[in-house]
């Protein structure tokens, strides 16, 4: 038994090393560390300034530069250029706080949940897994037939996942292409 525990210790120690090695992938034109935390890897991404933006304005910086763990579903300026015309603008007005705060955190999940993670739910629950972020949204996480990660938010729109396991210090970002909205 004994040998058994530490034969798994070895291999523990071994693919921890492994992935303290391993390159994160270039995000906005930005390398990204993993002893970094989220938003100090998401404010050197030129993709995501808008994203870091609404962070600010909606008063999440300290929350996301946690301890965490945290994975971010971390959408694109594309993705918000994608929002009907002026609602990017509209939520990031003092008045809609409470909005802004509730859609960023619906993009938000306690833990640190790398991709093979998710193929394993999506495989485990017979290719669909619902799930609840921080923001108290239930989305679905599906694949489409190309092994692409998805995301199917409360209204029904599909975010892919462009760039996954993005390794931070306190969780993982994985790139998305739409905003995730909560069912309204």
């Amino acid at each position: 038994m004994k040998t058994l525990f530490a034969a798994a210790a070895v291999a523990m120690t071994a693919l921890g090393s492994s992935v303290a090695f391993a390159e994160n992938p270039m995000v906005g034109g930005a390398e990204m560390f993993a002893d970094r935390n989220i938003v100090e890897n998401a404010v050197n991404s030129a993709d995501h300034t808008t994203l870091v933006a609404a962070v600010q304005a909606a008063g999440l910086v300290d929350t996301l530069s946690g301890e965490g763990p945290f994975t971010v579903f971390a959408p694109t300026n594309d993705a918000f250029a994608m929002l009907p015309e002026g609602t990017v603008d509209s939520l990031l007005l003092p008045a809609n706080l409470s909005q802004l705060q509730q859609i960023l955190t619906c993009h938000v999940v306690s833990g640190d949940v790398m991709s093979g993670a998710i193929r394993s739910m999506i495989e485990s629950d017979g290719g669909s897994h619902p799930f609840t972020t921080v923001g108290g949204c239930t989305f679905t996480l599906i694949m489409d037939p190309n092994n692409t990660i998805q995301i199917r938010d409360g209204m029904g729109n599909i975010a892919n996942v462009t760039i996954a396991d993005v390794e931070q210090s306190n969780g993982v970002i994985h790139v998305i292409d739409h905003v995730l909205m909560p069912q309204m």
